[in-house]
């Protein structure tokens, strides 16, 4: 048996600087063609002139070093290293796009591959990240430029080629053309002079109203790959020679084994290479990972003790339930979030006061594909590491301090993600990459561990489970004069940047919450920080998912209490603020007129809610059309207006908004991690329940672009279905749902 040392992963700060390119002759995806423009290192013969003269020459500024990212092939086709991880967002087809579009080459014709770990890829903010809805608003402007610049370079070899002035040339889908010769060269035959060039600094960009590839509906570069089975995601992955691992967590979050009584019977069974033992688990490694399941799940493994009690680490007696009763009990004043206006006054002259209390649950990412990594220790003192990611610098680095190893030793490959949510960051325990690392140091052997359906839904890192307090005053003619709220409990972005961020109030805490755009004059909100004893995550639209949920279904009591049309009441008090006016309009519109019912339609009565949400620099309103049935809700029409300022591909905007209302639904009928004496009670789907398709309803989206800034899109279409779908309910039955999910509550028709 191995005994391995616990790891202090979750201690390193997780939002780092972009580490150098490590290693690159290593990587075999950016082995270069000959004749292809490639990273200035891959050409070792113009090396010295690419520095001192070319594009090799300049500095890392992110998103400018045009070999850092394209490799033309002399058969016409294009690599792209891209910034991002593609993880079913359609992120590698819009890269494609918008490079191609300045660049000249149909997209069709990219293959898009992520890029490793270097300093030319931090372009969200100075670091990089696939996450938040980010990737293509952050890297627009600059991947539209890396094209332009490529194409110019090219130009320019061009012109010295065929001895004529820069002006006489053209483009036309990756190749340059003189026209009044008859003249043309494809790109591929170009490159390596291209390279040698100094780039422009102030390329001209194409006139948008000339776009061919942007904002058009381009059919996704990997949908053929993943419905032919050919995609490769991290659960494919082989390399030569390697173990499989599988893996048993403590029941207990934080606990540690501490005696194997059955180790030996279990060393004999079939295939089994070795036993191990590991920070909070046990594994084993095998010649395949069914006989290493087999012997793991064998183990007699006797525990370390929990606490007894506490919210500080995780005990025996810890529970989703407790906590709820905590956070509500929680009477400390909190830290002020969003002040405007004198709430105290308003509340002492109203007419009227209502309050109510709002909470959602934790949540599982529940992503179709289990977590998994391969690593393997190379002769000459590298580490290969196979892991699904979302933030490869990050990864390297947290994957350097496991190994002892000096980050650029660490060669980070990140693969196709098998569903994303927020799941692929660097939760500390939840992810087995230091688990991969621990194991093919002690065998000596690549091992890859893989974690069963069972293990990943109970350690995989949940969406906090939330809580608010909202009371609202009203005026004598039933008009909201102010609006407090205060929230209880923890963020993700504390949790894990908080030592880089180190703001007060936890922004993924309150987003929802604060900053809305109706125009109550005087708010008064506040978070009161009481830290989860369990291991927290980000999930799809964070903070948003459950508290535009709280508001937007308080706002709806806000309109009843004073006897006021929820639609109406949203436009009277958006007036002055064009951008959500039209888009309330829009989703009015594309329902075919505002309705709240209930009103007799097929089958029985129905009725619709209305919500706004504002994510990740988009905005969104959203109606919702339900019935009850046997009690129980069932959605039938989602209508959802988006404004994510401008788009690159419409086709993957309104999936994303599908897919997203999907998820939004799912998590406001059905979905909830229970805890219960310090272990969480569904080990698999059979006991956590999702949204199935005779639940899934019409979903109708416009896509309204206002001219303001990019947005985000794979986020922004979850956080207005779980208060619109509440508000039809309430409509319809006359009962407020103010805990989530709402098939915890028996409804019935009004």
């Amino acid at each position: 048996m191995n005994d391995l040392s616990p790891l202090d992963v979750a201690s390193a700060a997780p939002l780092l600087p972009a580490q150098g390119v490590a290693n690159l002759s290593r990587r075999g995806f950016l082995g270069a063609a000959a004749g292809a423009l490639v990273l200035a290192v891959a050409l070792p013969g113009r090396r010295a002139l690419a520095q001192a003269e070319g594009a090799g020459a300049i500095a890392p500024k992110p998103g400018t070093r045009v070999p850092a990212f394209l490799e033309l092939r002399p058969d016409g086709s294009v690599k792209l290293l891209s910034a991002f991880v593609e993880g079913g967002q359609g992120i590698n087809t819009a890269m494609a796009q918008i490079v191609g579009e300045e660049l000249d080459v149909d997209p069709a014709r990219f293959e898009v591959e992520c890029a490793p770990p270097g300093p030319d890829y931090a372009l969200v903010n100075g670091m990089r990240m696939t996450g938040g809805s980010f990737s293509t608003r952050s890297s627009y402007a600059a991947m539209r430029r890396l094209g332009a610049t490529a194409r110019e370079m090219l130009i320019r070899a061009a012109a010295a080629r065929l001895k004529v002035q820069d002006g006489e040339l053209s483009t036309e889908d990756g190749k340059v053309v003189h026209a009044a010769s008859g003249r043309s060269l494809g790109y591929g035959e170009l490159a390596a002079e291209a390279l040698l060039l100094q780039p422009k600094e102030d390329v001209a960009l194409r006139d948008p109203s000339t776009f061919r590839y942007i904002r058009k509906p381009l059919a996704r570069l990997d949908v053929r790959d993943k419905s032919t089975g050919r995609a490769i995601y991290a659960i494919d992955q082989k390399v030569e020679g390697m173990l499989y691992a599988a893996v048993t967590h403590a029941p207990v979050f934080g606990t540690e084994p501490e005696a194997l009584d059955n180790e030996a019977e279990v060393k004999a069974m079939p295939g089994v290479h070795s036993v191990h033992r590991l920070p909070n688990a046990v594994a084993v490694a095998a010649d395949s990972w069914w006989r290493a399941r087999q012997a793991v799940e064998a183990l007699k493994t006797r525990w370390s003790e929990p606490p007894k009690d506490g919210l500080d680490a995780m005990s025996s007696s810890f529970s989703s339930e407790g906590l709820l009763s905590t956070l509500k009990a929680a009477s400390a004043k909190g830290l002020p979030s969003e002040t405007e206006g004198d709430a105290d006054a308003a509340f002492a002259k109203a007419a009227k006061v209502i309050e109510a209390e709002y909470d959602a649950p934790y949540l599982a990412h529940a992503q179709l594909e289990p977590p998994s990594s391969i690593a393997r220790f190379n002769p000459d003192g590298t580490l290969d590491l196979w892991v699904p990611n979302q933030m490869p610098e990050l990864f390297q680095t947290l994957a350097a301090k496991v190994a002892d190893l000096a980050p650029e030793k660490v060669i980070i490959h990140s693969p196709m993600l098998g569903g994303f949510f927020g799941r692929h960051f660097a939760y500390g325990p939840a992810n087995p990459y230091p688990q991969a690392i621990l194991l093919a140091k002690a065998t000596g052997k690549p091992v890859k561990v893989l974690w069963s359906r069972e293990e990943e839904f109970l350690n995989d890192a949940v969406r906090p489970l939330s809580f608010s307090r909202f009371r609202a005053a009203l005026d004598a003619s039933g008009q909201p004069t102010a609006i407090e709220v205060k929230t209880v409990g923890e963020g993700p972005t504390a949790r894990w940047f908080g030592a880089i961020l180190k703001t007060p109030v936890d922004s993924s805490a309150v987003e929802g919450i604060v900053e809305k755009p109706y125009a109550i004059p005087n708010r008064k909100m506040e978070f009161l920080k009481i830290a989860h004893p369990v291991n927290i995550a980000f999930w799809r639209s964070v903070g948003h998912s459950m508290n535009d949920f709280f508001y937007e279904s308080f706002f709806d009591e806000i309109a009843e209490a004073g006897g006021k049309d929820p639609f109406e009441l949203r436009m009277a008090l958006l007036k002055d603020k064009p951008r959500h006016l039209n888009l309330l309009k829009a989703v009015a519109e594309l329902s075919g007129g505002w309705k709240r019912g209930p009103y007799d339609a097929e089958g029985g009565k129905r009725a619709r809610g209305v919500a706004m949400a504002s994510p990740f620099g988009s905005e969104t309103a959203t109606i919702a059309e339900a019935s009850l049935v046997d009690g129980e809700a069932k959605v039938h029409r989602l209508w959802i207006a988006i404004d994510p300022g401008s788009i690159v591909n419409p086709a993957i905007v309104k999936a994303q908004v599908e897919s997203a209302a999907a998820l939004g639904l799912s998590s406001a009928l059905f979905e909830q991690v229970v805890y219960k004496d310090g272990v969480r009670q569904a080990k698999n789907y059979d006991g956590y329940r999702i949204l199935a398709r005779d639940h899934m309803p019409e979903v109708h989206v416009a896509i309204v672009e206002s001219g303001e800034p990019m947005g985000g899109v794979g986020e922004p279409g979850l956080p207005g279905v779980p208060p619109a779908v509440a508000n039809a309910l309430a409509a319809l039955s006359g009962q407020r749902v103010r805990s989530l999910p709402i098939a915890n509550t028996k409804l019935s028709g009004a």
